[in-house]
């Protein structure tokens, strides 16, 4: 009995020291708002950042599979990663809408991204960690799962594709089946594939709203992608999005495609 009174008042004391303590490990990085507290990273908040409209992002939207040799900002960072599974509104009940539908809410999907050397700014000449994180759309913010640069291992698991490695950072989306197929059987296989899409297409609309380029990827080995990333078990990797500033941005105007459309039509 004396031993697990001991046992609970050390177990309190450490935490307390835990407590108290771990503002002293927190710090604000850069002139970005960005917080960092142990191995967790809290975003700049998701605000408005650009006046490009949605048609506008539909027109310009394009693969880009060559950037020029500079880091993405972690407003940026955070603005792709809110585009995948951010939250947009309480819901009540312990609901969460977020940025792109789900199958019954079941919200399968769980991200990761793979950060390079140098590969985001943070503002004041300094950088985010080079590693493997995983976002926490709860708090808006991403954990470092392990410490690196894994862009060339991630090329190797990705067929060698030359923008995976090039890229400053990419993110890879996983999912859970179980928490799709639990309510819907067999057939939630292609409701999360379905969200998939739906973020695939956020990713490419932010990423081009916000100056930045991206490509789709789904040829990899699955099994060397998620020994990269450090996934969970029940976790399975299905889209690659490596992005970065273009080397060349994609121009595009609706007066191009108003003339496309009447070539087409055989129009004078």
């Amino acid at each position: 009995m004396k031993f697990s009174v001991f046992v609970v008042v050390v177990c309190l004391t450490i935490g307390l020291i835990a407590y108290v303590l771990m503002p002293l490990f927190s710090y604000e990085a850069g002139n970005a708002g960005v917080v960092v507290v142990g191995d967790e990273v809290l975003l700049p908040l998701p605000t408005k950042v650009t006046k490009l409209v949605v048609e506008e992002a539909m027109l310009l939207r394009k693969s880009i599979r060559e950037w020029r040799e500079e880091p993405i900002t972690i407003t940026q960072l955070s603005m792709l990663l809110w585009a995948t599974q951010g939250l947009v509104e309480d819901a009540g009940f312990g609901w969460y809408r977020r940025t792109a539908p789900s199958a019954g809410a079941t919200y399968p999907l769980e991200v990761y991204v793979v950060v390079g050397e140098r590969g985001v700014s943070i503002g004041s000449g300094e950088f985010l960690k080079a590693g493997v994180y995983k976002y926490d759309y709860l708090r808006h913010s991403i954990r470092l799962v392990k410490e690196g640069d894994f862009r060339v291992d991630l090329w190797r698991a990705s067929l060698r594709q030359d923008w995976v490695r090039d890229a400053p950072v990419t993110i890879v989306l996983c999912a859970i089946y179980e928490r799709t197929t639990g309510r819907y059987g067999e057939r939630g296989v292609r409701y999360v594939h379905m969200e998939l899409g739906h973020v695939g297409q956020n990713i490419y609309l932010m990423a081009t709203a916000i100056e930045l380029g991206t490509v789709a990827i789904g040829a990899f080995y699955d099994e060397e992608v998620a020994r990269v990333v450090s996934v969970a078990k029940n976790e399975r990797p299905l889209y690659l999005f490596p992005v970065g500033v273009p080397e060349r941005p994609h121009r595009a105007s609706f007066d191009e495609l108003a003339r496309l459309y009447e070539r087409l039509r055989g129009e004078p």
